[in-house]
């Protein structure tokens, strides 16, 4: 049996064609990842590339200036605040 006369295998990650099922079934597998099926694709019984739902990923916050390479830290006692603030407060 070759990679062409395949089935699908259904898993619980979605279901795996093989890339010649792929081609011929481009559309449907399309609509199918659309909606939220993940299709993976095999070439020579081995992974190849996955189809799945756009995702709206949260932009990355860049660091500007000399800040860029200086990984922060925030102090765990950050919102204690000293004794020169008892006046203050009151």
């Amino acid at each position: 049996m070759n990679e062409h006369s395949r089935p699908e295998k259904a898993s619980k990650d979605g279901i795996t064609v093989s890339v010649a099922e792929a081609k011929a079934r481009f559309s449907e597998l399309l609509k199918r990842a659309a909606a939220g099926e993940e299709i993976h694709v095999t070439r020579h019984g081995k992974p190849y590339v996955r189809l799945g739902p756009e995702t709206e990923d949260k932009p990355k916050r860049r660091r500007i200036g000399a800040f860029a390479q200086v990984p922060l830290r925030m102090s765990d006692d950050f919102d204690v605040l000293g004794l020169e603030w008892t006046e203050y407060l009151k």
